[in-house]
């Protein structure tokens, strides 16, 4: 398993800020790991329904991240 390069990490994360994605390329994550993070992100409940164990090393720091970025992302007015 090879380390994730730019390009891996665009083509998962569209659109993605350069800062975050030298950040997950700095993890020294493969794709498989930023795959397992990015599928907890969008919808942890059934990993763990289906007896996933929780992510760790490198795929939990990946989770970070982009929670990090979710948490930042300002959010969209309710319509009046």
């Amino acid at each position: 398993m090879s380390a994730l390069t730019w390009d891996d990490v665009k083509a998962v994360l569209k659109p993605a800020e350069d800062t975050v994605v030298a950040q997950i390329v700095a993890t020294g994550a493969t794709k498989e790991e930023l795959a397992e993070a990015y599928a907890w992100l969008q919808n942890d409940e059934a990993l763990m329904n289906a007896g996933r164990p929780l992510p760790s090393g490198r795929v939990s720091q990946i989770i970070a991240i982009l929670q990090a970025v979710e948490d930042d992302a300002p959010g969209v007015a309710p319509p009046d």
